[in-house]
């Protein structure tokens, strides 16, 4: 359930007490510039743990991880996370 919509992405509630976020980039396999008109408040979106800040214990959700991948979509390459 969607608690809350940043320009950046939206907070969900995924499980009962535990909120993660959303982060623009993960709603779709388009590019969103702006999350007008994307989500409401109360709106229900199905999405995937996709992580754990172990500094700040935040959840990263995704929600086009359960999208089928568009032929034409490039395959994300991720190396190793600095922080």
């Amino acid at each position: 359930v969607v608690k809350g919509i940043k320009e950046f992405g939206a907070f969900v509630e995924f499980m009962p007490g535990k909120q993660g976020l959303l982060h623009i980039s993960e709603i779709s396999w388009k590019r969103l510039e702006t999350m007008d008109g994307i989500f409401n408040e109360g709106d229900t979106v199905k999405v995937k743990l996709i992580g754990l800040d172990p500094k700040t214990g935040k959840f990263k959700l995704s929600h086009k991880a359960l999208l089928p991948r568009p032929e034409q979509a490039p395959r994300e390459e991720r190396g190793p996370q600095q922080g």
